[in-house]
């Protein structure tokens, strides 16, 4: 679980994950001045062995968050079902047994979606829902993706499938990093599921979109399809050698 300035917002997320039998939390600061990693390693300490807190440092950003994240849950811990979520309560924490369900009946990836049916988004404005909704239309479009929400950042990975996604690679940041970390899957021939959720618009805090994340959200698509063209003009070459 990334977060940047989440003060408000992290006593109530992770009261509500530690609820949740067996699961345990990463969280991965990214440096925030507002006091959020301080807050997380008291979190830790009351919680021992449930709560956890990588403290990032150099260049900030959402993906970048997430690849160290990832890479530590990989490294450091077993668990055969590894999630990723917002801090913003945005998404429901109970929604992960749901996630974690479908990943154990045989998805590889898992993703809390908007857009496929019983999803639903609260408190946004329409030109929220609009651009939301245009934004997946042009990724499954240019990228060659079939998830419905190829920009949700709530997902349940299969341990093996993860492993075999080469989160070194990603070169993307901010929120274009969940597209690409979705099409890796894709490539990677992952079996992606879908389950409705509710997300919910941030009550605290200040949202971290920006102009900047909404042009590479943009330009990675089309530089996903070129490579994916570019894996393709190569396979033939190699099976006639």
């Amino acid at each position: 679980m990334p977060t940047y300035n989440e003060r408000d917002n992290l006593p109530i997320v992770v009261t509500k994950l530690v609820s949740v039998p067996g699961l345990r939390v990463m969280v991965v600061d990214d440096g925030s001045p507002d006091g959020t990693g301080a807050l997380a390693d008291e979190f830790a300490r009351v919680h021992e062995g449930r709560v956890s807190v990588l403290h990032r440092t150099g260049p900030r950003g959402l993906g970048l968050s997430y690849i160290d994240g990832l890479a530590r849950a990989l490294r450091d811990h077993d668990e055969p079902f590894i999630c990723q979520m917002d801090a913003d309560l945005s998404h429901n924490p109970s929604d992960v047994p749901r996630l974690v369900a479908a990943a154990a009946d045989g998805a590889d990836v898992v993703i809390g979606s908007r857009y496929v049916e019983g999803g639903r988004i609260e408190n946004w404005p329409l030109h929220r829902l609009l651009l939301s909704g245009f934004a997946n239309r042009y990724v499954r479009r240019i990228a060659g993706l079939s998830a419905r929400d190829c920009t949700s950042g709530f997902r349940c990975w299969r341990r093996t499938a993860l492993e075999r996604i080469p989160l070194g690679s990603i070169a993307s940041n901010d929120y274009a990093f969940l597209v690409e970390l979705l099409w890796e899957a894709h490539v990677a021939g992952c079996r992606v599921s879908e389950v409705p959720i509710t997300f919910v618009e941030r009550r605290a805090g200040v949202s971290k979109l920006s102009s900047r994340a909404l042009r590479e959200s943009a330009i990675v698509p089309w530089r996903l399809a070129r490579r994916g063209g570019a894996r393709a003009a190569r396979g033939p070459q190699r099976a006639r050698g």
